[in-house]
């Protein structure tokens, strides 16, 4: 094991696959000869060449078409799109091309490539620079779509991405790219995909979360446990598929369910969560599932953000709102 922060981690994983598999490579805008925008792929092109790293114009739309082309040669290819709401741009190549092309063909062709994109706020970024848009990606048939929370958990799948023969939207919460430091093993280290993480049990609520919002669910269930409550928090870690069983062993846990998330609450992927526990944990349910998110409006400026981004204290309000239903 070796002490990384997540962004060193993810870097860890690329150096290895590239290393591995001779048909891997990135694209990207800025990742080869400057190391990307939060470097996290500094000094790959140093060690694998410009043909293998590639420093791709600014054109998302241009990065994810020519990730297409790729697949169908024999490439896995990694794109980089350099912020969240960057990859609005590549919209239509993702879901009219890279989510489509195995239903396609009849299977005859996939489309084994990773789409990674920093998301989320907490960094006082300007506008455009601070979206989470995973509900987007949920939404589309044929896309695996994952956020991990930790150094390790960002490791190991997205090595697990990198070999699998679907698409994968690789989300990377910005906050932690520095923040965020753990223990990562030093050799190959794969978490499968479609599978939740149990953070802590606990038997008062259930806290459900991912990415930056599990440091944001672990404040509040410490701030609880001060006043004598058990909190159980999971750990999403793949967005689509969902682990169905995994998520219906947490909310039984407790009987009572707060749900957080970065984004906008309507239409989002905490209202798929809260759906599933209603249509199959009814009978466990003690009290009404409560949804912290963002607000269903753009992600403000950043000297007004903590005022749009969950934090501790709304978690807390949530938790003491379920416990007493």
């Amino acid at each position: 094991m070796t002490l990384l922060a997540f962004a060193d981690a993810i870097n860890l994983a690329l150096r290895e696959e590239l290393h591995r598999n001779p048909r891997a490579m990135l694209l990207g805008q800025d990742i080869g000869r400057s190391g990307g925008v939060f470097r996290v792929t500094a000094d790959l092109q140093q060690t694998f060449g410009a043909d293998r790293v590639v420093d791709a114009p600014i054109s998302e739309a241009g990065i994810v078409g020519m990730a297409v082309g790729l697949c169908l040669s024999g490439w896995r290819p990694v794109c980089e799109l350099q912020f969240d709401a960057f990859s609005y741009p590549a919209l239509n190549q993702i879901f009219t091309h890279v989510s489509r092309y195995r239903w396609r063909t009849r299977g005859a062709a996939a489309m084994p490539m990773v789409i990674r994109m920093p998301c989320g706020g907490g960094v006082k970024a300007p506008e455009l620079h601070s979206d989470s848009p995973e509900a987007y990606y949920c939404h589309t048939p044929g896309l695996v779509v994952v956020m991990p929370s930790t150094p390790a958990d960002a490791k190991g799948l997205l090595t697990a991405a990198l070999r699998a023969q679907d698409p994968v939207v690789f989300l990377e919460p910005k906050k932690l790219y520095r923040h965020a430091r753990g223990e990562v093993p030093e050799t190959e280290h794969i978490v499968p995909l479609g599978s939740v993480r149990t953070v802590r049990e606990g038997s008062d609520v259930t806290l459900i979360a991912w990415g930056a919002m599990i440091d944001v669910a672990v404040q509040a269930a410490d701030v609880v446990r001060e006043e004598g409550v058990s909190a159980h928090i999971c750990d999403v870690r793949t967005l689509s598929p969902l682990d169905r069983a995994g998520i219906l062993d947490a909310v039984r846990a407790s009987g009572r369910v707060v749900i957080v998330q970065e984004s906008p609450r309507s239409c989002s992927l905490a209202s798929e969560i809260a759906a599933l526990a209603a249509e199959e944990a009814l009978y466990d349910l003690r009290a009404p599932v409560v949804r912290v998110s963002g607000y269903d409006a753009p992600y403000p400026y950043y000297s007004v953000e903590h005022y749009h981004r969950p934090d501790w204290a709304r978690v807390v309000d949530a938790i003491k709102q379920v416990l007493a239903a």
